[in-house]
């Protein structure tokens, strides 16, 4: 027999013209009588969809779950023995199957681990109930036992071929199910556990006609897919019909794999983060805090470098008193921003771009200084040098009510008009010392004053569409083209009610609102200003863990890395530079 296998390969790798950059899909392997274990099926179903597959071993240890996600596109859960019910906080019913605790909690941790990270997740089977009892679920530990009594019960464990159908399920409308596999499908079924409640970060998308679950999908505009079938059975014998679930699959992993690599390449800068509101609360940046959307585990899963933190002072009374003790406040949330930083190993305070950089060269993360309302300074032009020196990189006028300098969005009495007197003598202080314009709170009036009255370009660090989402604290298109005119930045943001009437937001809006700033304003005049810790977040954009899924749908909209590079930083990284450069004060 002759056998070339330099031609062979060819010939196996022809239609991969990629393949080198095809993403890898780790898969969950079972424990056997001969230890670790992988059916073919899986690894067969992800090669045949165009994705790479390496075996998981079962761990539990974390340090080594973290270093297996760092190199992985996309995680698979493969089918296997009973979850044990300890782990949910229930006790074993007497028809419970054979468990393996090690792999439950090395499974049930890399699920939250990779959820976090927002790598794709496909579960099979036992993976379907892993990824419910790991997201706040909870299973049925067997259905004959679990279920109403007197209730119809199908035969959930089939003694036919794996690869032929032995029930129907029925997919909910609009769900990932149907779209790619249809309204009722045939499947096959190897379980007699299943998902009891599929928790707050799931839903159930398809029944078996007893009303078992038999598959669920993210709330949070995730790609996360869970079936209680096994699909792969189905691509193992020759048969098709499963296939789109598998390319699926591998078409997000690798949407995911394009986002790592586009964040790795470029500076990634949320512009406004509001995170000291919740210092008084005990918050510790080192570490996963759930009361704060910006915290050291949030930025590096979603691989952001660099944010612009705010000092918020709440306008309050234009008394001496009043302005005294914002000034007051002011300084303090400053040195408390400092403090937090200087005690995290991973981060650094950053004053100029250059920092930016040089911190992401070295793996470290970049925090600016920002003050949002003027308010802060009263009626003292110097301070505006103190703060500037300090390392205040932007100061918004005004917040919500008029104060000192300008008339604001929301809350004015149009006391001024637009720009006090003692407002325009702000706008060219802040120019002289090279801090940058912040016009996102002011109204309209106030935004054209700034801008007429300012040498250096301007920034909205904070505001969406009006043409979008009719809110007063967003942009006209007028302003965003005035904004471009000028050189200057507008910078989405995702406040609930700033992208929709209702309030009823997600990523989707996010995104409309991205888009069409950048139609109206241009490329090199748009880029994202958060607002996390200060009520901004919608679902599938609700921490700077999530910002990658920003960058995939920016890449589904066919913007390249260039253009991505500008949005996410480079445009408001530039506009930094052009101020301070003229600015007098060089720190």
């Amino acid at each position: 027999m002759n056998f070339d296998p330099i031609s062979d390969y060819q010939a196996q790798t022809d239609h991969f013209p990629n393949h080198s950059c095809r993403p890898v899909i780790g898969i969950t392997g079972n424990y056997g009588d001969k230890g670790c274990e992988l059916a073919e099926g899986y690894w067969r179903s992800i090669e045949a969809a165009g994705g790479i597959p390496v075996a998981l071993p079962p761990t539990d240890s974390p340090a080594l779950l973290l270093s297996l996600l760092d190199r992985i596109d996309g995680l698979m859960l493969s089918g296997g023995a009973d979850i044990n019910p300890l782990y949910l906080g229930e006790e074993p019913l007497p028809a419970l199957g054979n468990v393996n605790s090690r792999r439950d909690r090395g499974e049930l941790l890399i699920v939250r681990l990779a959820y976090d990270r927002q790598i794709p997740i496909l579960g099979i089977c036992r993976g379907i109930q892993t990824l419910a009892a790991a997201l706040g679920g909870s299973i049925h530990q067997d259905l004959a036992s679990c279920l109403p009594e007197g209730t119809p019960l199908l035969k959930h464990s089939q003694e036919m071929a794996r690869g032929a159908a032995s029930h129907f399920i029925e997919a909910e409308e609009g769900s990932l199910v149907e779209s790619l596999l249809g309204k009722r499908v045939a499947v096959n079924s190897f379980h007699h556990q299943a998902v009891r409640e599929p928790g707050p970060l799931l839903r159930a998308t398809a029944y078996a006609a007893d009303g078992v679950i038999e598959a669920v999908e993210s709330v949070e505009h995730k790609s996360v897919l869970g079936v209680q079938w096994h699909p792969e059975c189905f691509i193992l014998e020759g048969d098709k019909s499963m296939s789109p679930l598998f390319r699926w699959f591998v078409e997000e992993c690798e949407s995911y794999r394009r986002a790592v690599d586009t964040h790795n390449q470029v500076l990634t800068l949320d512009s406004h983060v509001d995170t000291p509101m919740f210092f008084d609360q005990g918050v510790r940046f080192d570490h996963r805090d759930p009361k704060v959307r910006v915290d050291m585990h949030k930025l590096t899963e979603g691989r952001m470098d660099a944010v612009v933190m705010a000092a918020y002072i709440k306008q309050e009374a234009r008394t001496e008193e009043g302005l005294g003790l914002a000034q007051e406040k002011c300084d303090r949330l400053l040195y408390e921003i400092q403090e937090m930083v200087n005690g995290v190993r991973g981060a650094q305070l950053a004053y100029t771009p250059k920092d930016a950089f040089r911190l992401k060269a070295i793996g470290k993360k970049a925090v600016f200084l920002g003050v949002e309302n003027g308010y802060a300074i009263g009626k003292d032009l110097a301070r505006i040098e103190d703060l500037r020196r300090i390392g205040v990189t932007y100061m918004t006028l005004c917040h919500n009510g008029d104060n000192d300098i300008c008339d604001s969005a929301m809350r004015s009495e149009k006391e001024w008009g637009g720009l006090s007197p003692f407002g325009r003598e702000v706008v060219r202080e802040m120019n002289r010392v090279g801090m940058m314009v912040d016009l996102s709170h002011a109204a309209e009036s106030s935004f054209y004053d700034a801008i007429a009255e300012s040498v250096s370009p301007v920034v909205c660090s904070h505001s969406s569409s009006r043409a979008c989402c009719d809110h007063p604290r967003n942009l006209t298109d007028d302003q965003l083209r005035a904004l471009a005119d000028c050189g200057g930045v507008a910078q989405v943001t995702f406040y609930p009610s700033f992208l929709r009437e209702d309030g009823a937001a997600t990523i989707d809006d996010a995104v409309r609102h991205l888009m069409h700033m950048i139609e109206v304003a241009g490329i090199d005049h748009v880029g994202v200003g958060s607002d996390f810790d200060g009520d901004g977040g919608v679902p599938g954009l609700n921490s700077e863990a999530e910002m990658l899924n920003l960058t995939r749908r920016m890449i589904a909209e066919g913007l390249n890395t260039s253009q991505i590079r500008k949005i996410w930083g480079g445009n408001f990284i530039r506009v930094m530079s052009q101020t301070q450069y003229k600015g007098e004060v060089k720190l």
